[in-house]
């Protein structure tokens, strides 16, 4: 082993050996763990050797187990035994899968898809989990592989130590399942260059400061924002990673705004329905306990990001000392590792009121009143790499001209695991990312899905403009909780609008309510749109399809729309 600082593209586990040798009391990774609603939080934290330590534990275990090239699932909770599983995965050259335990509600069947598409020759877990993830594999009939509680695992001189065989830069560091929002997960392959670019990336654009800076995320560790920004990018940069539990966060968001006035230079993340739930479920009490002054960067990677969240936010947390400037809204996805654009900077996020009429038409003209008009959050300037946009041709359009964003940077993935018919770059070697956007001022404006955008008469219209709409135009339906596609009309002539939302939990409407609302909606979808609603459904809370990431799953609404599987009130 060296004590010299590891090349640029060196793989993780050359940082996290680094900082070992450097800095090994240093605090690197803790877990705040809530027992019970009255817990303040109790921390568990490793330094940068102990944290190496238990890494290579895992390592030692998966030689003598499998071979590099094969994979290992993860299977487990949140916490220090994950971020330890998943390093020593990348030690022994063995492809990571990072997933979560059965213990997760509603996504058993995602969790099963998974494992049988990786072929995992291991599962790692931990002694609250393995059991059930034993039986998991029997019942859903998936093959009989070790399950490793890694937090059993001794700390002793490894034989690992002597392994001297480091990954390659373009080897496969681990497989990132693809929330699911369009299309069945699928692995998207990432390189041991890829992560450690697009953490060296993160690190750029948000002005990280090793030397001062701690991540405070309850982000899922299976997820690509949050894998990256609470362990990739700390372990490149040496900064230390705070880490609590989603649930925890669900329970009560105050304890992720306390955790983040807690250091100083904090950076956090979240994506746009956290920032509203933040404000609705905060008790304005506690404001007097937050330090968020202390706050450097919040991250808001959401789908889309809205202005109106950023305000309420802003205006909510204002007296606890939030700096409006640090708000960040940002674009990734996990085919490009994770972050791609940022908005982040000295001046609070930069909103852009744009023409509805023109934006359907694939242009952005600005408007000086946002009445009738589409609110568009600047996304910012790329890190490290390059955004075109193009046209159906693949040819490069001007600013502010909408078309399919692509991309080309050394964080992009190697495609995806066991589709080499899956188109991924095109033939000039840009990521086929299936958004739509456009260039306004050099900042990059995300303003849908492509497979999601509702094609009537010839004009496109965005969903989450359509859904805005109805969320605005009635208060019977849930913020966040509806999904708006277009499906074939009857005459089959072409498309027309359907809209499913989720009625306000404890406000069941009545047949006449519900037809009401439709009546209504319907005026404000003509008004403001120029379309005629096929059907708007009132359907009881959880009824809309959902990603683990807690996106609107819209493919997955408009099939269950069109096999009568929704039951509406």
């Amino acid at each position: 082993m060296t004590s010299a600082r590891p090349d640029a593209d060196a793989p993780l586990p050359d940082h996290l050996r680094y900082w070992a040798l450097r800095r090994p009391q240093q605090r690197a990774f803790s877990h705040v763990h809530f027992p019970d609603a009255a817990s303040e939080g109790l921390h568990r934290t490793l330094g940068w050797r102990a944290l190496d330590a238990r890494a290579r534990a895992v390592a030692d275990r998966l030689v003598a187990l499998v071979a590099p090239g094969d994979r290992a699932a993860l299977v487990m909770p949140q916490g220090l035994d994950y971020a330890a599983a998943f390093l020593g995965c990348l030690y022994a050259r063995v492809i990571a899968v990072p997933l979560f335990g059965p213990q997760l509600p509603g996504h058993g069947g995602r969790l099963a898809a998974v494992l049988a598409d990786c072929e995992p020759a291991c599962l790692l877990s931990d002694s609250t989990t393995a059991i059930a993830v034993e039986a998991f594999v029997l019942d859903h009939d998936l093959p009989v592989v070790p399950v490793v509680p890694v937090d059993q695992l001794p700390l002793q001189r490894f034989a690992f130590d002597e392994v001297e065989t480091a990954p390659a830069p373009d080897d496969i560091a681990y497989l990132q399942y693809t929330s699911g929002s369009t299309s069945e997960p699928a692995g998207v392959m990432i390189s041991h260059a890829n992560v450690v670019a697009n953490a060296r990336q993160a690190i750029d654009a948000f002005g990280v400061d090793p030397g001062a800076t701690t991540t405070v995320g309850w982000l899922p560790l299976f997820h690509d924002m949050g894998l990256v920004l609470s362990i990739a990018a700390p372990v490149v940069g040496g900064f230390p990673s705070v880490l609590m539990d989603p649930v925890a966060f669900l329970e009560d968001p105050a304890r992720w705004l306390r955790l983040l006035g807690a250091y100083h230079g904090t950076i956090g993340a979240a994506p746009n329905f956290a920032y509203d739930y933040c404000v609705a479920r905060t008790d304005p009490a506690v404001l007097d306990e937050l330090r968020l002054d202390r706050v450097r960067v919040l991250i808001n990677g959401s789908e889309p990001v809205r202005s109106g969240t950023i305000d309420r936010f802003h205006a909510a947390f204002a007296p606890a000392g939030l700096d409006p400037a640090t708000h960040a809204p940002a674009y990734g996805l996990a085919e490009a590792t994770v972050f791609v654009t940022a908005d982040a900077g000295a001046t609070p996020p930069t909103t852009v009121v744009c023409d509805t009429g023109a934006l359907a038409e694939g242009r952005v003209e600005v408007l000086q009143d946002a009445q009738e008009a589409a609110v568009l959050v600047s996304c910012g300037v790329p890190a490290g790499q390059e955004v075109e946009i193009v046209d159906a041709d693949g040819e490069r359009l001007p600013e502010d001209r909408v078309g399919e964003i692509r991309l080309r940077g050394p964080n992009i993935g190697r495609g995806y695991w066991k589709r080499a018919d899956r188109a991924f770059c095109d033939p000039q070697g840009r990521l086929r990312t299936g958004d739509l956007g456009a260039v306004h001022d050099g900042r990059l404006l995300v303003t849908g899905r492509l497979k999601d955008v509702i094609i009537v008469d010839g004009r496109n219209h965005y969903p989450q403009d359509i859904e805005r709409t109805v969320e605005i135009s009635v208060d019977v339906v849930r913020q966040g909780r509806l999904a708006a596609f277009g499906v074939p009309r009857a005459d089959s002539t072409g498309e027309q609008l359907v809209v499913v939302a989720e009625h306000r939990r404890g406000a069941e409407p009545t047949a006449d309510a519900a037809r009401q609302a439709e009546r209504t909606v319907r005026a404000a979808v003509s008004a403001r749109h120029g379309l005629r609603l096929g059907a708007l459904l009132v359907v009881p809370p959880g009824s809309v399809p959902r990603t683990s990431s807690g996106k609107v799953a819209r493919t997955a609404a408009r099939a269950r729309y069109l096999d009568g599987g929704f039951d509406p009130r």
